[in-house]
């Protein structure tokens, strides 16, 4: 069911104004400019076909742009069940990285550069003290997801982790398990990202691969750079390792809550109202508790095209023995787990979906029973604008002749 405001809305009544005042970058129009089409007549359209009482209905197309909120369950479904084959019968942990924010401005204005950090930054500490037979002694595997805000869409770079509790020994030839409930120690980890990551900043900073302006204009004087690395280093970094849970099912549906998530989804927006918006939030700080927060349009815009990624960069990755071009080792341990994929492998992605949310993607709206699937083309007529209520009437289309 469509929520009754969504960031299209905001976009489609604001997004003019928007980008008459504001410098942005080619990637965030394109952003803005695919949320605004999303399921609208000028992305064509398609006839859809319930599978069980043949009900059918005409439906926009999707822009399918990884930042739109609307875009998302059927990308995060197809990549679910692609990793059901990666997931091991054992103990699960999350590991948070974040970035201290002194860096976050840094981290801003160099996106890539900085991600990419991030990411080699965070993967070269969890393997290196895994590898430390004084804490597991094993070659490990996992995943690494970006996130780049916090629940009120400020800038706030981290890196969330799921990682087996184990992996293979050194000669390859056993698995081996971490403690129970305990997977490694996060103040070390913490110590050795810092070093780490600063590593790689003050290298890619004497490279010249950081550009810096506006406010951080004064960065670009290496006694100023030298400062800020110096102010940062002398902190502790946070690191988190939350509580591990359950088996592969319990993984799969945590998986399902960050992989595939954007700034800010539209069922957490509440209103629109004289140039306002009002969204739903949690306070981390306080108990989870559940707050409010109206923000301008225009800063509600702003905070949400901070988060737009450049092109290409990649925000989900597998390092270790999660890796593609190391596939065999994972058979290795799923043989030493004595671990079998018979039954992840017989469920599609959309009866995936279904299992980890409770919904189902597609649910036919006259029988509730069936699915509705594709079932021919659609294409817009010209000139035609889409209705403000977002209905698609039979009369904005014309079917595409298969002959």
């Amino acid at each position: 069911m469509r929520p009754p405001l969504e960031v299209a809305d905001i976009f489609r009544q604001h997004g003019y104004d928007f980008r008459l005042t504001h410098s942005l970058s080619p990637e965030q129009r394109r952003v803005m400019r695919a949320i605004e089409r999303c399921r609208t007549a000028s992305l064509g359209g398609h006839v859809e076909q319930c599978d069980a009482c043949g009900h059918q209905r005409i439906a926009y197309n999707s822009c399918r742009n990884r930042h739109c909120p609307k875009c998302q369950s059927l990308a995060k479904a197809r990549w679910l069940q692609a990793r059901l084959a990666d997931l091991l019968p054992v103990e699960y942990f999350h590991v948070v990285f974040t970035l201290p924010e002194q860096l976050a401005a840094v981290a801003l204005q160099n996106k890539r550069v900085v991600y990419n950090l991030l990411f080699s930054a965070a993967a070269e500490t969890l393997r290196t003290i895994a590898a430390d037979p004084r804490h597991l002694g094993a070659d490990i595997g996992f995943l690494a997801v970006l996130h780049t805000w916090d629940q009120t869409l400020r800038h706030h770079p981290h890196l969330h982790c799921v990682v087996p509790g184990g992996g293979l020994s050194v000669d390859g030839e056993g698995w081996r398990s971490c403690r129970p409930g305990f997977f490694l120690p996060v103040n070390v980890l913490a110590r050795l990202f810092r070093r780490l990551f600063l590593q790689g900043l003050e290298r890619a900073y004497e490279q010249e691969k950081l550009s810096f302006h506006g406010a951080c204009t004064f960065l670009a004087k290496p006694t100023a750079f030298n400062r800020l690395l110096k102010s940062v280093r002398a902190r502790e970094w946070w690191v988190y390792a939350k509580p591990p849970f359950g088996g592969p099912a319990q993984v799969l549906a945590y998986l399902g809550r960050y992989t595939h998530r954007v700034a800010i989804s539209n069922h957490r927006l509440l209103s629109l109202k004289q140039g306002n918006v009002t969204f739903s939030w949690r306070d981390n700080r306080h108990g989870q508790m559940r707050s409010t927060m109206t923000l301008s349009a225009e800063e509600f815009m702003r905070r949400f095209l901070l988060h737009v990624l450049p092109r290409g960069l990649q925000r989900i990755r597998q390092f270790g023995l999660l890796a593609n071009r190391r596939r065999g080792e994972l058979a290795r341990c799923r043989q030493l787990l004595g671990a079998s994929t018979q039954t992840v492998e017989s469920l599609d992605y959309k009866s995936l979906e279904q299992t980890v949310t409770g919904t189902s993607l597609q649910p036919c709206p006259a029988c509730r029973t069936g699915t509705m699937k594709f079932f021919s083309s659609l294409v817009p007529l010209p000139n035609v604008a889409a209705p403000p209520n977002h209905q698609a009437p039979a009369i904005v289309f014309q079917a595409i002749d298969s002959s």
